[in-house]
């Protein structure tokens, strides 16, 4: 994989070692972690990636996407494709009831850009692949869903608003959002990775659904802090990246404080004078100007101010920032290990039971996943094998033991990258992780066998609904 940012040491860039050895190892406890990098003075100072998760993959963003598309949205505006005080409903006339209100004939530009556009919940529920709109003419939809508040007043965080912007773009250009932002953005920064999840009429979603690996996360926070500029060249208006990583609305009550901060244009405040790119389950891009310095993180976690009080706790105190005192010699080379745990289930990797289970088929209780049998094996490797009948389909995880084994998976329907590894916690129970490789998502699988009998049960470590996938007795089918 081609670096686009440079590299060198924590202490050569004023930081010391110890401070970042501490973000990581913190940031390993949290144990969904998936990757960090720390750039200093626009140099890369530590990395890592745990285990199966590499630099080379991209990770969906989620909504971290958004700062793309408000970023889009800028280098529009200094195009004079539009401007903040447009209204809405002349940008896609097209799209707006026959009839519409007064507060959606209100809405503009920037209150889609603050999350003000006056509806009282979000337009888009649950983003987890179950968008609640109509299979093509998303933005209608949107359109006419009631407007409850004047425009500007009430911060109600809201996919919806940023896919209309996407929509937007996408009328004006007369291209897709990624292909507008590849010449003017992408390219120039180094980002060769991106892909973007269209609508069912192949509009960008905007929102969320942009792909790109850590390395790239990290160069678009650092032209963030450098203003706009890269590479001596102003990609975007330093007037739009002042405004956009400014607070313009509040926001809040929340109970995590990294929430009450306040909002600019699809860029979160932070504590501390930082602002950041903030998507799901823990997907960042930190930028803390005082400090000079951009963090960016992927993470499969639920609970997300716990990533970013590690950031704090690690590197907020003084003595982690050493650049105006002496720096011993032993520093000088000090880098951070990038080698972290596997992460692997922790257990033996066979039972004496084992070999009285294999090839025996479990029927399973009725279940909302329609999965009626399993049968458990080893492949021609020797590695566990679930056999799991899915509507009178046979679908086939393999599991790796002290490893990350590598394949396939086609139990969510469209064949997705895992990486899966399982052991024997006990005689009879055989725990799994599946880790949906460039994604926050794993399943974590249990059989416990007892006698003709087995209970299974499937869990998720983060959902936008219910973390359950599967929980379910079986009983051995004989003869």
């Amino acid at each position: 994989m081609s670096r686009i940012l440079p590299r060198s040491t924590p202490a050569a860039e004023g930081v010391d070692p110890a401070a970042v050895r501490r973000l990581v190892d913190h940031l390993d406890r949290l144990e969904d972690v998936h990757s960090v990098m720390v750039v200093r003075h626009g140099r890369v100072v530590a990395e890592s990636w745990w285990h199966p998760h590499t630099a080379g993959r991209p990770h969906t963003m989620f909504s971290v996407s958004k700062s793309f598309t408000s970023t889009a949205v800028g280098i529009a505006i200094h195009e004079g494709l539009l401007t903040l005080d447009d209204r809405v409903i002349d940008l896609l006339p097209d799209d707006a009831p026959a009839d519409p209100g007064e507060h959606l004939r209100a809405m503009r530009v920037r209150d889609l850009l603050t999350m003000t556009t006056g509806h009282s919940a979000s337009t888009m529920e649950g983003i987890d692949r179950t968008i609640s709109l109509p299979g093509s003419g998303w933005a209608r939809a949107i359109l006419a869903q009631p407007v409850e508040h004047e425009p500007g007043t009430h911060f109600v965080y809201n996919t919806g608003a940023t896919y209309l912007l996407s929509a937007i773009l996408h009328r004006l250009t007369g291209e897709r959002l990624l292909d507008y932002l590849t010449p003017r953005l992408l390219a120039p920064l180094g980002i060769t990775h991106a892909a973007w999840e269209q609508d069912p009429d192949g509009i960008d979603t905007g929102g969320f659904g942009l792909s790109i690996t850590t390395e790239e996360m990290a160069a678009f926070g650092q032209l963030y802090l450098q203003g706009g500029v890269w590479a001596g060249e102003q990609l975007v208006p330093a007037e739009w990246v002042a405004a956009a990583t400014a607070k313009q609305v509040p926001n809040g009550p929340h109970g995590w404080p990294e929430w009450n901060q306040g909002y600019g244009y699809q860029f979160w405040q932070c504590r501390h004078g930082a602002f950041r790119a903030d998507g799901a389950f823990g997907q960042y891009i930190v930028v803390w100007p005082e400090k000079d310095l951009v963090i960016a993180m992927t993470s499969g976690l639920a609970d997300l101010q716990s990533v970013l009080d590690v950031v704090w706790d690690a590197l907020l105190p003084g003595d982690a920032w050493v650049e105006d005192a002496w720096v011993s010699d032993a520093w000088a080379d000090t880098a951070v290990p990038v080698e972290p745990a596997l992460r692997t289930p922790v257990g033996a990797a066979s039972t004496p039971l084992e070999e009285s289970l294999r090839g025996v088929t479990y029927e399973l209780q009725p279940s909302q996943c329609d999965v009626s049998a399993l049968t458990l094996g080893r492949d021609a490797h020797g590695r566990i094998e679930v056999a799991f009948t899915i509507g009178g389909l046979d679908h086939f995880v393999r599991f790796g033991h002290g490893e990350w084994s590598h394949g396939s998976c086609s139990l969510l329907g469209a064949p997705a990258d895992v990486a899966t590894a399982a052991a024997w916690t006990d005689e009879s129970t055989l725990r799994g992780r599946m880790v949906f490789l460039g994604s926050p998502f794993e399943w974590r699988l249990e059989l416990r066998f007892s006698g003709d009998e087995v209970a299974v049960t499937i869990d998720r470590n983060v959902a936008f609904g219910d973390r359950g996938l599967l929980d379910t007795t079986g009983k051995a089918r004989r003869g």
